[in-house]
């Protein structure tokens, strides 16, 4: 059986393959990497500001297809960052579900979307 999470090692692979070809991981520092994702999750916010809610109707075909072009860079970046500082982003997640379950308990939070730290007035 193989281990969940393969499809993340393929991108590692190929963004991996992709900076090689032009000798650009010295430019990838953590930092550098950090500060690149922040810019391409605003570039992705970008396309949802002043929208009502940004459903794919209200965003239309061509408007979509930048926004996927701008979550699919923010995910390189992401991908690359974990492949850095060697993070195992199927794990991380998996660790950090467990943390959230325990300061979200389903049963106390259910449509509610306050911080955890409003939970313990209840």
């Amino acid at each position: 059986m193989s281990r969940p999470g393969g499809e993340l090692e393929q991108l590692r692979a190929i963004v991996r393959a992709f900076v090689d070809e032009r000798d650009w991981d010295q430019f990838h520092a953590p930092k550098n990497l950090a500060a690149a994702l922040t810019v391409e999750a605003a570039e992705l916010l970008e396309h949802f500001q002043w929208l009502r809610d940004g459903g794919k109707e209200e965003l239309g075909e061509g408007k979509l297809e930048q926004v996927r072009h701008e979550m699919a860079d923010v995910l390189v970046y992401l991908v690359r960052l974990a492949d850095k500082l060697d993070v195992d982003l199927f794990a991380a997640v998996e660790e950090k579900m467990v943390l959230n379950r325990a300061k979200y308990p389903a049963e106390l939070v259910r449509g509610d979307a306050r911080k955890y730290h409003e939970y313990k007035d209840r």
